[in-house]
């Protein structure tokens, strides 16, 4: 078999955007890294609610500026674009506040804390005319892009299963956002959202979407296992949890092939393409690994931003309010026990 080439935007040598950060935290830090050593996009100024802790990042980070109000930030002239890191609870009022002020956003996932939430951000970006997007990094990975053209191609044949699961043993709750239900915390927010957006980017919409899981004591769910339906009889079969480390894989499996990515499947890896006896391998050749992979969206969004796009056509706006909708079915159903 061979394989189609990876379509993902170079990392180097396109439009380059002047990114500002809100809230500066552990995916902030790991979001400018990957930026600076492995494109030419530029992160310029930084903000928190503490001048000092912003002050702190920005030496740390190589910033430019920073602000001790997420207000100034946005009203930076020379910030084109703001990555919205904060806990997910912030993610519609930071969002708001910068489109208010004609900056473009990225959003951490989730879009919102619910589905009303997210569309509230969408309204305000379509109204301003801004480009607006969630920060689904894995749907840009070159391995990604490759495993689309093979769906579109039908190599697969008809797809009749998809398996993913995303868990991580997060430890005692030690005031971590994602214990904390006043933080919109929880394993499906947080973790959980990767499966299922992996079954929807193969399979499209559910048609029914089945959940079983645990509470936690805090008050969020902490693991939760889904089966979702879908057109033609296709199912979803999906798992998270943030008690224990999981194997982290993910299989589409086809009436012709199927394809395993490797874990994480998340993050620039690769892929087994399997037809009867034969295996294909595909090995991301790029060299980066884990969040290093966050560049590859980067790099994307400064071109569609160039072209004039206001959504990204490989994960557009109302795909992450339909993610989001049924993440709070599957969330209203653990909660319900």
């Amino acid at each position: 078999m061979i394989l189609p080439e990876p379509t993902a935007a170079p990392l180097r040598g396109g439009p380059t955007l002047r990114w500002g950060v809100l809230a500066p935290g552990g995916i902030a830090t790991d979001w400018v890294a990957a930026m600076h050593a492995n494109t030419d996009q530029r992160v310029v100024a930084v903000a928190s609610r503490s001048a000092e802790r912003a002050a702190k990042f920005a030496q740390k980070n190589g910033v430019k500026r920073s602000y001790g109000s997420y207000e100034q930030l946005v009203a930076d002239p020379e910030v084109d674009i703001v990555y919205i890191a904060a806990p997910n609870i912030f993610h519609r009022p930071l969002a708001l506040l910068s489109i208010a002020a004609g900056k473009h956003v990225l959003i951490e996932k989730p879009l919102g804390i619910d589905a009303a939430d997210a569309q509230l951000i969408v309204d305000a970006a379509r109204a301003a005319g801004v480009f607006a997007m969630e920060a689904m990094w894995t749907r840009f990975l070159p391995q990604t892009t490759m495993i689309s053209q093979l769906l579109a191609d039908g190599e697969l044949g008809d797809v009749k299963m998809v398996t993913a699961d995303f868990g991580a043993n997060f430890g005692a709750p030690n005031g971590q956002p994602v214990f904390d239900p006043a933080m919109a915390g929880g394993s499906l927010r947080d973790i959980g959202i990767y499966p299922v957006w992996f079954s929807r980017f193969v399979l499209g919409a559910p048609t029914s979407a089945v959940a079983t899981g645990r509470m936690l004591d805090t008050g969020v769910d902490g693991q939760a296992a889904m089966i979702l339906g879908h057109a033609a009889g296709a199912q979803a079969v999906l798992h998270t949890t943030m008690l224990a480390d999981t194997p982290t894989e993910a299989r589409i499996s086809g009436t012709r092939a199927r394809v395993e990515v490797r874990t994480p499947f998340y993050a620039p890896n690769g892929f087994a393409f399997v037809r009867d006896d034969e295996r294909t391998e595909f090995t991301d050749g790029t060299g980066l690994r884990g969040r290093e992979g966050l560049a590859f969206q980067a790099t994307a969004i400064a071109q569609h931003i160039a072209g004039g796009r206001t959504e990204a056509p490989e994960h557009p706006l109302d795909v992450s309010v339909a993610i989001l909708e049924t993440l709070d079915s599957l969330r209203a159903q653990v909660e319900a026990g």
